[in-house]
This record gives structure tokens, sequence and C-alpha cells, in this order.
């Protein structure tokens, strides 16, 4: 039987266990067999706080955990098979740990960016390849980039990458985009952008000293393969939030994000909270996932206090 037990180790989970820790609410974070979450597979973060000259992301991550464990909290490998929300203490089953018990939960278990699931992909994660223009744009000045995906999310990320490249290219499988018409529009009125339509992603093709060439497609129209010369390759088709496990216990939106009451981290059961990319599929930052997870370790200490200051008079 635990206090609180935190999902995830994404700077969400670990912003929530230091706030938690700090507080004397003795938190148990179960992480998954990826801890960090998505920075671990980033190089340089240069847009967090604090850091004049940058960090690696893995570096940062870890700084986050050293500085939860030195205020008390408590780690433990696991994967959560299935959760029971029905009733308080909260039941979770864990493969490594079986059967824990907990009076409030903090589920910051993040949103994975679909892949390609093509050759050269996931080897050059973070050396060419990226899902997040915000976060690696910088880095492409100058450079020629690839853009693959249709939808709102891939037009958002290619005007923002003309910023700094020379050109973008967006590839897409089909012969129309998927995008609303105004972020086509805003797209196709970019000079900047060209397009490669028709075109299936076959492989990312590395450079013999290492980093991205192009992207290898194939023409629909020709039935040949061709490569794509760029230096950078941002997939942009959409992102799945970790939330499997809950077997539809919160309320979700469409997609599979978590809701919770605006201004707040409360779901709609009293006592769980979410945090990060796991109820935000709008900023997905590090920073903003942080200050999400300070707000659930404080909203989480008020409940567990039995502060008037939480109501769950509101709704969703």
């Amino acid at each position: 039987m635990y206090k609180v037990i935190i999902l995830g180790t994404g700077p969400a989970g670990l912003t929530a266990a230091i706030y938690l820790a700090r507080a004397n609410m003795k938190p148990v974070v179960i992480e998954g067999p990826e801890p960090g979450g998505q920075l671990t597979t980033t190089t340089d973060v240069e847009n967090f706080p604090g850091f004049p000259d940058g960090i690696l992301g893995p570096e940062l991550m870890d700084n986050m955990r050293k500085q939860a464990e030195r205020f008390g909290a408590e780690f433990k490998r696991g994967w959560v098979t299935d959760v029971d929300l029905s009733k308080r203490p909260f039941t979770l089953s864990v493969d490594s740990l079986g059967e824990v018990k907990a009076e409030a939960l903090v589920i910051s278990t993040g949103a994975s960016a679909k892949l390609l699931g093509i050759p050269g992909e996931k080897e050059n994660m973070g050396q060419g390849v990226s899902t997040c223009a915000t976060c690696d744009g910088f880095f492409y000045r100058g450079k020629k980039i690839v853009v693959v995906g249709g939808g709102d999310s891939a037009m958002e990320e290619a005007n923002f990458l003309t910023k700094f490249a020379s050109e973008v290219t967006v590839v897409h499988r089909r012969d129309q985009l998927r995008a609303s018409k105004i972020m086509q529009d805003r797209a196709k009125e970019n000079p900047k952008i060209s397009w490669a339509m028709n075109r299936i992603p076959v492989e990312v093709v590395k450079k013999a000293e290492g980093g991205v060439r192009g992207l290898k497609v194939e023409n629909k129209e020709t039935g040949k393969e061709e490569v794509i010369e760029a230096d950078g390759i941002f997939v942009a088709i959409g992102h799945r939030p970790n939330t499997g496990f809950l077997k539809g216990q919160l309320k979700t939106d469409e997609t599979g994000y978590i809701q919770v009451i605006p201004g707040t981290t409360k779901t709609n059961v009293e006592g769980v909270f979410a945090c990060g990319d796991v109820q935000d599929h709008v900023y997905r930052q590090a920073v903003t996932a942080a200050g999400t997870g300070c707000m659930a370790a404080m909203d989480a200490e008020k409940f567990l206090e039995g502060s008037a200051a939480i109501d769950w008079s509101q709704s969703l």
C-alpha cells in the first residue's frame, strides 16, 4: 500500500516525483522498459530553461531522476498490465511486482510518436531522423529536410521547418492530403515547400560517415524507387497516447488522450491525476510536461491531505 504511485518517468512523471517527495508523500514511481520517455532518444536539448549550452536528453532525464531520488522518491521497474480504478485504494497489476495499491495515482505515461517502420528509421533517431520539429528544427539551418505525412501535423511541421531549412519536401503516400484545407493552403503557398506525392517511404538512407543522406521512396506512378536527398527526415504521422492499459476506465478524447478538468490535472475519477503528453496533444514539449507534472503533484498532495482546495464537483 502506497500513498501515491506515479506511472512514467518522462519530464512530467519525474517532476511530479520531485514535488511529491519534497512534500513527504513518499511517491513510488513505476518505470517501464524505456525509462526517461521520448527525451532519451533526443541528443541535444537546447530549449529547456537553465541550460544555456544545451544538454543531452538522457543526461537531463538522469538529472531529474537523481533529484527525485535525493528527496526520497522510490523507483520500481515494471510494466502495468491492469488497473482497477473503481474504488480506493486503487489496485495496479505490475508484471514484476504483482499487485500494488495506492490512495492516489498520477498517470504520466506519455504518448508515442507513430513511426514508419522502415529500415534505418529507428537506428538514426536523433541522428537525422526526428518526430519533433519544434525540438530539432534549429539543427537544420540552411539544410534540406523531408517531412513525411499528409495530415495537419505534417503541414504544421513543414511550415515551421521552413524557418530554418533551405528546402522542405513533403512526402505523402497518396495523391491527396488529409490535412484541413486551411493547413493545406498555408503549406502550398509557402515557396520553400515542395511536394512528393504518391511516394511510399521505403528506407532511410545513411551517409557512409554517419547521418542521413535522404529518404528512399517508391514512386507509385512508375513503380520505381528513388532517393529524395535530405539532411533530415521528420516523421509527422501522428502520436498515440499510452493509455491502452486503462481499458476505458478514464474519460479520454476520441484518440485516447486523457481528459482533465481545465486548469487542473484532475481526471473524471477522484484521486487520479494525469500530466504530460498523455493528456496534451497540442504542445508536447518537455517544459510543458514538467509544468503539468508540478500541477499533478500539488493536486495529489491536496487530495491526500483532504484539502478543500480540491473541488471534485467540477465536471469535464
